[in-house]
């Protein structure tokens, strides 16, 4: 099963108006060689998903014999849904620098693709997104691109969330100043013109091309309001997992969306640790212990998050690839 297939071409003969499909022309020797390197890329990242699974089984299942089921389904629901919402942003902005992919075919290379985080250095996440483009018919420079600027702007987002989690963030981290340095000059760089001439600089020190079209206030909108959705439902998630042993309430609520913002980010800078391992951990802890949860479980929650988040992550690469096999035996036919 491939992860995103190429589309198939017809041509229309003008004497008989009969639609016709090109005879297929024989791979030459480097296709199939990207053919078997893509393949093995994801059975790599595959391989260190589960891993990951398997090695935090144990505590996720202790931690979820203690929660209401209900809390658990929902839970892992809101995972999925800000996954779906975060991939949105993402393909707006990559339909934004060319024809437009739509939904379920960017969906089939963005969710694949970011398995490679589980891979150490998360630069293999970029890397596997570029080459599942490339096999889609997309320019490789173009994917990154793309990814540049959603993480750019989820950097901002997260940053303007994170002032929901200061009280907790400072209680613990006095030297957190940073965020409210970083937050200000993080909205000026989200303006249009500054976006676009930051994301052109970058591709010039990198000898690419720079952007041809413009960022716009309304393409940059969608990516900033689907990366504050997709934390806002990650903080959701985590308030479910505490609120089954507590009554966090809504200031609770609150600080889990500002937690989730400031460790997901956390744990992205963190290139080094597969999936920012620990990283993410340390600032949910900090901030669940700031409300009535102990430190012990907190740690729990903080584990079991990440055992959702990988659950999550493989249902839905798993759910764009089947799509993907789908389309292609509907094209076959």
């Amino acid at each position: 099963m491939t992860a995103v297939e190429e589309p198939k071409l017809a041509e229309e003969s003008s004497a008989t108006g009969v639609t016709e499909k090109p005879a297929k022309q024989p791979k030459t020797t480097k296709a199939k060689l990207l053919d078997a390197a893509r393949w093995i890329a994801i059975a790599v990242v595959i391989f260190f998903a589960v891993r990951s699974l398997v090695v935090n089984w144990d505590e996720f299942w202790l931690t979820l014999k203690g929660i209401a089921w209900q809390s658990s389904v929902l839970s892992l629901v809101a995972l999925v849904a800000s996954i779906a919402v975060s991939t949105y942003g993402w393909q707006a902005v990559i339909d934004h620098l060319g024809k437009p992919i739509g939904y379920a075919r960017g969906a089939q290379i963005c969710l694949v693709g970011q398995l490679g985080k589980y891979v150490p250095g998360s630069v293999w996440a970029y890397l596997l997104q570029m080459e599942l483009g490339k096999k889609a018919g997309l320019a490789r420079v173009r994917i990154f691109t793309g990814s540049l600027i959603h993480f750019g702007v989820g950097v901002v987002a997260a940053l303007a969330l994170s002032l929901l989690a200061m009280p907790a963030v400072f209680a613990n981290s006095p030297n957190a100043w940073w965020l409210l340095i970083g937050l200000p000059l993080g909205l000026a760089a989200l303006h249009p013109k500054i976006l676009t001439w930051g994301t052109s600089l970058v591709l010039k020190i990198l000898r690419r091309p720079p952007l041809q079209r413009p960022l716009g206030y309304r393409v940059v909108g969608k990516v900033f309001g689907a990366c504050v959705g997709a934390y806002v439902l990650q903080g959701v998630h985590l308030w479910l997992l505490a609120n089954s042993v507590g009554a966090p309430g809504i200031g609770g609520f609150i600080l889990c969306v500002g937690a989730m913002a400031i460790a997901m980010t956390a744990g992205t800078f963190a290139f080094i640790l597969p999936s920012g391992a620990g990283v993410r951990e340390v600032v949910m802890v900090a901030v669940l212990t700031a409300t009535a949860i102990t430190g012990p479980q907190a740690l729990a929650f903080a584990l079991a998050s990440r055992v959702m988040f990988t659950v999550a992550d493989l249902l839905t690469a798993g759910g764009a690839a089947l799509t993907a096999r789908i389309q292609a035996r509907r094209a076959a036919a």
